[in-house]
């Protein structure tokens, strides 16, 4: 089997990498490729749906692909994407999606139901660890942040393009999750911001405007975002839509509480108050509510860290073996 990586190193082509694991670990033979092969006779993950669905063509192979995020009736390029499934779904093979939102949509275009597959963006958890209060210093000390500071995480791409980004990507959320750290700061006079990932312009504009520090790192190696979980307090989703985040499951493994608004796998794997916090969409007072209870009260916290922990083994790709043998099943022989 094929697995169509994506051209950019970055959040999809980990997800590839991490598929090509799991096909060898039950059994299948595979390849990432980030090439556009001519495919023929062959059967091919699509990492990203982009490539199949902005521009359909009669495909001489096995067909599946991701469908992570995208609300029709908020968002052009979806509807048309859906609607491309709905064109074309016999000529589909198989798709993944990651939350119950997202299945929903999707089978409303039409498409046999046994042609869909519920499985979560799972973690590596032998890449994650709970950081222990010396790791923690360590890890401050070496980004320049205040040992004191409270430092809030927000580890995504949410400008537009891959240069400065400063336009913000507004599904991401980047403006309400400055509103929420804004009130925030009211409460927790020692706010800081630690961000990762590219396109971050926007941001980093807001928090200045602000006055909020922040520490803005690029990451050549993806793997080595969870070195920087060790330094946070909390963890805040603010987006409008997801498929994951990544960083809800990461945040978790991590020992970090996390605050996300009610999309994505959050609207699956979180339980309120108990191993994370929802919010509603585009409700900053909402998020820095449940972020000032957490920050101060340790009962809490301590609840929602030791859940979110279980939350993360549950969802380990290690665990997600047999979700995937089923997909596989009738796609590839093994």
């Amino acid at each position: 089997m094929l697995i169509r990586g994506d051209s950019a190193a970055w959040s999809l082509m980990w997800d590839a990498i991490e598929l090509d694991k799991i096909c060898r670990q039950i059994g299948i033979k595979s390849l990432v490729t980030r090439k556009n092969l001519a495919f023929r006779n062959q059967s091919v993950f699509y990492v990203d749906r982009r490539r199949i669905l902005k521009q359909w063509q009669k495909k001489n192979h096995k067909v599946a692909f991701p469908y992570y995020h995208g609300n029709p009736l908020k968002d052009l390029e979806s509807k048309d994407m859906l609607s491309t499934i709905s064109r074309h779904h016999k000529e589909i093979d198989k798709i993944q999606v990651t939350n119950s939102l997202m299945e929903g949509y999707v089978l409303n275009t039409g498409i046999d139901p046994n042609k869909i597959f519920r499985i979560p963006i799972g973690i590596n958890l032998s890449l994650f660890e709970q950081f222990t209060r010396e790791s923690k210093a360590t890890i401050r000390q070496k980004l320049g942040i205040p040992e004191s500071a409270v430092v809030i995480g927000s580890f995504q791409k949410d400008g537009n393009g891959w240069e400065d980004g400063l336009t913000p990507k507004l599904i991401k959320g980047p403006d309400t999750f400055l509103k929420t750290v804004k009130i925030l700061r009211e409460s927790v006079p020692e706010l800081f911001v630690l961000l990762t990932g590219p396109a971050r312009g926007y941001v980093k504009k807001g928090l200045e405007k602000i006055g909020i520090p922040y520490r803005h790192e690029i990451l050549d190696d993806y793997t080595t975002i969870a070195l920087y979980y060790k330094a946070l307090d909390l963890y805040i989703i603010s987006s409008r839509d997801e498929g994951g985040p990544k960083a809800l499951l990461e945040s978790m493994a991590s020992g970090v509480p996390v605050v996300s608004t009610k999309v994505g796998q959050a609207i699956d794997l979180i339980t309120h108050e108990k191993n994370g916090c929802l919010s509603e969409i585009e409700a900053p007072e909402e998020l820095a509510h449940h972020a000032q209870l957490i920050l101060q009260n340790q009962h809490v916290k301590a609840r929602l860290v030791k859940n979110g922990f279980l939350t993360a083994q549950d969802n380990a790709y290690s665990n997600q073996l047999l979700l995937w043998q089923n997909f596989f099943n009738g796609f590839v022989n093994f």
